[in-house]
C-alpha cells in the first residue's frame, strides 16, 4: 500500500512540473506578443494540449481567435437588426459584417493550412498563412471606421471587435514566431 501511495505521490508531482513548464511556456511565449495578458489568459487554460510546442501554441490560439471572430460576427449580425440606426450607420454596419465575414474566412484558411499534414514549401504556406492572418486583422481594423466617431453604434462595434483585433494580433506574433523557428 505505501508503494502505492509513494507511486501516486510521484506521478502527481511529475504531472504538476509538467503543467508548470507548459504553462511557463504559454507565459514566454506570451510576453512577446502585443497583449501578453490576453495571449495568457486565453492559452493557458489549453497548456497541457499545448505543452512545450510552438506550432501547437500558434494554431491554438489561432483556433482561440477564430472561435472568437465567430461569435463576435454573429453577434454583430444581431445588433444589425437594432432599429434605429440610421442610413450610414446601416451601410457601415453592412460593410462591418462582410469584413467581420472575411476575417472568419482568412482564420478559417490559416487554421486548415496549419492543421494539414505536410506540404511541399512550407515557407511558402507560412507566408500564406502570415499574409491571411495579417488581412484578417486589417478587416476587424477597418470594421469600425465607417461610423461617425460620436456615434453610440461605433463604441458598441468598437467594444465587439477590439478584442478579436487584439486576439488576431496575438496569433500573428505567434505564427511569425513560429515561422521564423522553421526556417
Amino acid at each position: 500500500m505505501f508503494i502505492i501511495l509513494l507511486f501516486l505521490a510521484s506521478s502527481i508531482n511529475l504531472i504538476t512540473a509538467f503543467e508548470k513548464t507548459n504553462v511557463e511556456f504559454i507565459r514566454k511565449s506570451c510576453s512577446l506578443t502585443t497583449y501578453p495578458t490576453l495571449c495568457f489568459n486565453s492559452l493557458s487554460t489549453r497548456a497541457a494540449a499545448i505543452q512545450t510546442s510552438p506550432k501547437l501554441l500558434a494554431q491554438t490560439s489561432l483556433s482561440v481567435t477564430l472561435d472568437t471572430t465567430r461569435t463576435t460576427s454573429a453577434s454583430m449580425v444581431q445588433l444589425s437588426k437594432v432599429h434605429g440606426m440610421n442610413p450610414l450607420e446601416v451601410a457601415a454596419m453592412k460593410d462591418c459584417m462582410e469584413l467581420l465575414s472575411d476575417s472568419v474566412y482568412e482564420l478559417q484558411k490559416s487554421l486548415d493550412e496549419m492543421t494539414r499534414p505536410g506540404s511541399k514549401d512550407s515557407q511558402l504556406v507560412m507566408n500564406d498563412i502570415q499574409t491571411w492572418v495579417s488581412s484578417a486583422l486589417t478587416d476587424e481594423d477597418t470594421c469600425a471606421e465607417g461610423f461617425k466617431s460620436d456615434s453610440k453604434v461605433k463604441s458598441v462595434v468598437r467594444g465587439k471587435i477590439v478584442n478579436v483585433a487584439h486576439l488576431t494580433s496575438n496569433s500573428l506574433a505567434l505564427i511569425n514566431s513560429y515561422a521564423s523557428l522553421s526556417k
